[in-house]
């Protein structure tokens, strides 16, 4: 039984990292984010469009900006999966 399981484990890890891996090796071209996008659209249908402030921080490239969006990402997933864990234990315990 525990066998299974491990083996089950090991399929689900290397299916998410191949998840993860795929469009890093076949898709090809830049990756951008909404916000750029939306600022181009903006651009487009009003040219004279100045913003309200400027970004407190500007990433030096948009690979460092992913950097931080992904960490700011996986701080957030564990919170979260604490939180569950510390209720989930909560209740088993009580019961």
């Amino acid at each position: 039984m525990k066998r299974s399981i491990a083996r089950q484990n090991w399929l689900l890890v290397i299916a998410v990292v191949s998840l993860a891996a795929f469009p890093l090796v076949f898709v090809r071209g830049e990756f951008s984010g909404s916000d750029g996008q939306a600022e181009v659209a903006i651009q487009e249908s009003h040219p004279t469009y100045q913003p309200w402030f400027k970004p407190l921080f500007e990433p030096a490239s948009p690979e460092v900006e992913s950097l931080l969006f992904a960490t700011q990402a996986a701080i957030g997933a564990g919170i979260i999966g604490y939180v569950i864990g510390l209720y989930k234990g909560r209740s088993q315990r009580n019961k």
